[in-house]
């Protein structure tokens, strides 16, 4: 193996000597996810603080350069097969354009896709995907004017609807919706569906995790999958079609017969721990494997001092060795992690 450079490497004894990115429980991270920044236009307040989070200093945040060849190293050396960019919001990345090309070159035929609120989507979505995205997740709520308002702090509605059509028409498709369950909006749920099947658009319902950054969270007082599928009934017809790929996050119900569907992220009542094939790039260039857990391996300061593609490759090998076997939030001693989804990456 080669010899590895940083201080900081994880302990990966007894790993097998396989390119790819196993743990020690025997899943494989084929699914990469990438934080571009921790800034946002909204302060949505299941993530956010009203304020907004720290900034990340300009010099600690990777540039689009450093991306691209992480993400090349990635796809690779380490088996990944989807690339996708998060934030905060991605779309606060000026040189957003030039990282999506510049992946995209590197690594013809891999899907890059986009976790986005849509506020600016509008005015660079055609742009975005001459660059290389392939489709786009766009975060929505509610389609109720004041609701969003309210959980946003911001009124943006119609800004994220027009980025919606924009994503439509620039072929970024399938557009996904994911909105995420909070208690004061289980009734806006039923219109939230209504409006995405008359548009065609796949909506999954998120269960809130406790990632807040106002540690707000309750489990007790959540909206779990079961009450949402309980509510959506009254109005559609569900049936059930489960999971196309097991490691696929979203359990998935035909929509009064189809073709439309509702998929349900259950990451709290029904965990797909075993499952996960995710790996995370932070906006600072640390290897994060699992939402839920603090370990985070440097890339950056070996990308930095002249370490060679297979050195950065060994040390994301290693960290996701350590990977844990779940979450733990069931567990009785669960803490949650001291980042917050704001600034880990969705």
């Amino acid at each position: 193996m080669p010899s590895i450079r940083s201080e900081h490497v994880p302990d990966g004894s007894g790993r097998p000597n396989v390119a790819y990115l196993i743990d020690r429980h025997g899943r494989v991270a084929r699914d990469l996810r990438v934080s571009l920044t921790e800034r946002c236009s909204l302060r949505c307040t299941y993530c956010m603080p009203e304020e907004g989070l720290p900034p990340i200093a300009a010099d600690k945040l990777l540039s689009a350069d450093e991306v691209v060849r992480l993400t090349t190293i990635a796809v690779r050396e380490l088996g990944i097969s989807e690339i996708r960019f998060t934030g905060g919001e991605p779309l606060i990345r000026r040189d957003l354009e030039d990282i999506i090309a510049g992946c995209s070159q590197a690594n013809p035929g891999t899907p890059i896709s986009m976790t986005t609120n849509g506020v600016g989507l509008k005015r660079r979505a055609k742009r975005l995907a001459r660059a290389g995205l392939t489709r786009v997740n766009i975060s929505l709520d509610t389609v109720d004017r004041q609701k969003f308002a309210e959980l946003t702090r911001r009124d943006r509605l119609p800004a994220v609807l027009a980025g919606i059509e924009a994503a439509v028409a620039a072929g970024l498709a399938p557009v996904k919706i994911n909105a995420v369950l909070m208690p004061d909006n289980i009734d806006g749920a039923v219109d939230l569906l209504a409006w995405c099947v008359d548009r065609a658009l796949s909506l999954r319902f998120i269960e809130q995790m406790p990632l807040d950054h106002d540690r707000g969270w309750q489990k007790a007082t959540m909206i779990d999958a079961q009450t949402l599928l309980t509510v959506l009934a009254r109005r559609f017809g569900l049936e059930p079609i489960g999971r196309a790929d097991p490691s696929a996050p979203a359990e998935e119900w035909l929509v009064d017969g189809g073709p439309s569907t509702v998929g349900v992220i259950a990451s709290v009542t029904r965990s797909f721990c075993q499952d996960c094939d995710r790996t995370r790039l932070t906006a600072e260039g640390t290897v994060r494997s699992c939402l839920f857990s603090d370990a985070e391996t440097d890339l950056r300061e070996t990308l930095r001092t002249g370490g060679s593609d297979a050195e950065l490759a060994e040390l994301w090998r290693y960290a996701m060795w350590e990977k844990s076997a779940g979450h733990g939030i069931a567990s009785e001693g669960f803490t949650p992690p001291v980042r917050t989804m704001g600034a880990i990456g969705g």
